[in-house]
């Protein structure tokens, strides 16, 4: 078994940073109560700067004007990333949410590289089409990224939520800005250091 790396902190703007409060949160494992990591609180103060640092990317950044083949191969690295530390990964989704850790690597790693892998496939494939309309006109449809995504991760399923929620706003070319649960928080940062 892979010992898991376990991030702490807030990720935002492409960087671990610290809360601004300072505050923090011990995070319970569901099988011994003991406690598995303390993290970073965010507060209504990270959340602007979290949602100021996507907009910024999304405005200036690579990742919307990007080629529609080299978003999807960032994706395709993303899902090979997972895919290579399973182990690392479903042993922390265990300690995180108490599921068992071979059904987490073998079930939920699994699907999570499978989701991020078809939403990859998805990037330049998203197209608009031609409407019929009366008369000398041309009527089209542009279909293109809406800007920052707003994700709330529930506790229940965290890493399979993660991909759900992620794969398809990073197809579109959106930024995102996500939320996991206070009691299930180390999955979605782990895959946070994978995109970084």
């Amino acid at each position: 078994m892979t010992t898991p790396r376990i991030v702490k902190d807030l990720f935002i703007g492409g960087k671990f940073v610290k809360s601004l409060s300072g505050k923090t949160f011990d995070v319970i494992n569901p099988a011994d109560e003991s406690v598995t990591a303390t993290i970073q609180r965010g507060s209504t103060e990270d959340i602007d700067a979290a949602v100021k640092a996507a907009r910024h990317a999304f405005d200036k950044g690579p990742w919307t004007r990007m080629d529609p083949s080299a978003r999807a191969d960032c994706m395709y690295r993303l899902a090979d990333l997972i895919k290579k530390n399973q182990d690392e990964i479903g042993t922390l989704e265990s300690i995180d949410n108490g599921k068992p850790a071979h059904i987490a690597r073998a079930v939920d790693v699994e699907m999570v590289y499978r989701v991020i892998k078809y939403y990859a496939g998805w990037v330049d494939k998203i197209r608009g089409s031609t409407i019929p309309c009366d008369g000398p006109f041309f009527a089209y449809t542009k279909k293109e990224p809406v800007g920052v995504v707003g994700q709330i991760i529930p506790w229940n399923f965290p890493l399979a939520m993660v991909s759900w929620k992620l794969g398809p706003a990073l197809a579109a070319g959106c930024t995102v800005v996500m939320k996991t649960a206070e009691q299930t928080p180390l999955t979605a940062l782990r895959i946070g250091e994978f995109i970084k």
